[in-house]
């Protein structure tokens, strides 16, 4: 798994987690959705002008109102594990905000588009899923940079191969997200995909400036952030 991780940028953990766990989580995050999401539909700066379109649960909101995703993400035996698979140790997230996220997508088109994380680690749950011809797909390209004021994400794209990666309801994947560019690809029709997404730092994020006013799902104003037009 380990080797996987480290090649691709990504590897599946969904047999780390007893099922009867995955299944508490998704009832909890279909809870919070329920009572405390918020609709995003913007361009970002930062990455491009790529497209953010989907529901979320904003960081706070989730640790606010949910034990059992704080209790989870301080697990000692699931850190053990995933500190095991990074070959490093795995830090509590610095900054509140970037803690946890609860995405929906739900609507034609809806994407999470091409990204990266600020920081280095994320588990991310993914709860439910639509069929594999409908969308909502993971497409990654390992070992790349993200440079806020200049992505090169096209660069990238022409230049990598992109790996794709589809995940049923249930199943659970670790990523470096500061080194691997990923996205969505778009729903074709209205259909339901839900992750909670866990973040972690590493060594290397604990001294780093995040000055950037693009975090999207706390805020939807942030001056990163554009209207979508079409």
């Amino acid at each position: 798994m380990s080797h996987h991780y480290h090649r691709y940028g990504i590897v599946t953990v969904t047999n780390l987690i007893e099922a009867q766990t995955r299944q508490a989580v998704r009832a909890e995050a279909e809870r919070l959705l329920g009572e405390h999401s918020e609709r995003r539909d913007l361009r970002l700066e930062t990455t491009g002008f790529t497209r953010r379109s989907m529901s979320v649960v904003p960081s706070e909101k989730i640790a606010n109102n949910s034990e059992l995703v704080t209790s989870t993400y301080a697990n000692p035996s699931l850190l053990g594990a995933l500190q095991t698979i990074a070959g490093e140790k795995l830090h509590p997230c610095p900054k509140a905000d970037e803690e946890f996220l609860i995405t929906r997508q739900e609507q034609r088109g809806d994407t999470h588009g091409w990204h990266w994380g600020d920081f280095s680690f994320a588990l991310i749950w993914v709860l439910v899923a639509p069929p594999i011809d409908v969308g909502g797909l993971l497409q990654c390209v390992p070992h790349t940079s993200w440079d806020k004021t200049t992505p090169r994400i096209n660069n990238y794209l022409a230049e990598n191969p992109i790996n794709t990666y589809h995940f049923g309801s249930g199943d659970v994947y670790f990523l470096r997200t500061d080194t691997t560019l990923h996205r969505t690809i778009p729903l074709r029709e209205d259909a339901t995909r839900i992750i909670l997404n866990m973040t972690w730092a590493g060594d290397r994020d604990l001294t780093r400036n995040f000055d950037a006013d693009d975090r999207w799902w706390d805020n939807a104003d942030v001056s990163a952030a554009s209207a979508i037009k079409e």
